[in-house]
């Protein structure tokens, strides 16, 4: 077998399986990398830390964990389960393991090309896109609220809804203005 961790240094992959075995439990992205830190790795993080600097150590840290999975699967001799919140070394068991169909997260981290390409503009361009998603998950529960509804929920029930609630408070029909208001800004935030 070729050695795929070639291009890593060798001090770095051995600090990082024994952080793995101190944490029979399992252990955080954020602590693994205080720890390794600790221990001279990651020295080109400033305090604080600029969000390019997190990504190339994020992505450095999940290259080199998928090269390990591979290969402890490959000896049986760990199964490592990789997380954000919990990275986790497990004792191989026989007959467990079967191949997986393609793991795209496995395929990027992989390819030393996603980090490269990775420019400053591309990870804040990746962070806006994490937090306009988060926030339009907190609007559309927001609105849904308004219209008396939690998910799950279709477009369908939301209309039906929306129209009893127009009902109920056109001014036209002794309602509130202000009311209605939010009513019509809760569907055009729900319904494309």
């Amino acid at each position: 077998m070729q050695n795929k961790t070639s291009d890593i240094p060798e001090e770095f992959i051995f600090a990082l399986q024994k952080e793995l075995e101190k944490k029979p439990d399992g252990i955080g992205e954020y602590e693994l990398i205080q720890n390794l830190k600790v221990l001279g790795y990651f020295d080109f993080l400033s305090s604080p830390a600029m969000p390019h600097e997190l990504f190339q150590a994020h992505f450095f840290l999940f290259h080199t964990l998928y090269l390990l999975r591979d290969i402890f699967l490959e000896k049986q001799q760990y199964v490592l389960n990789i997380n954000t919140l919990k990275i986790e070394l497990l004792p191989y068991q026989q007959g467990e393991y079967t191949l997986e169909q393609e793991d795209k997260v496995r395929s990027y981290y992989l390819d030393l090309k996603n980090l490269e390409e990775t420019s400053e503009d591309d990870v804040y361009d990746m962070l806006a896109s994490f937090w306009n998603k988060f926030n339009s998950f907190d609007r559309r529960e927001t609105a849904l609220a308004e219209l008396g509804l939690k998910d799950p929920v279709d477009n369908k029930t939301i209309k039906q809804k929306y129209r009893k609630l127009v009902m109920q408070h056109h001014p036209d029909r002794g309602g509130d203005k202000d009311k209605l208001q939010k009513i019509n800004d809760a569907l055009a935030s729900l319904v494309d």
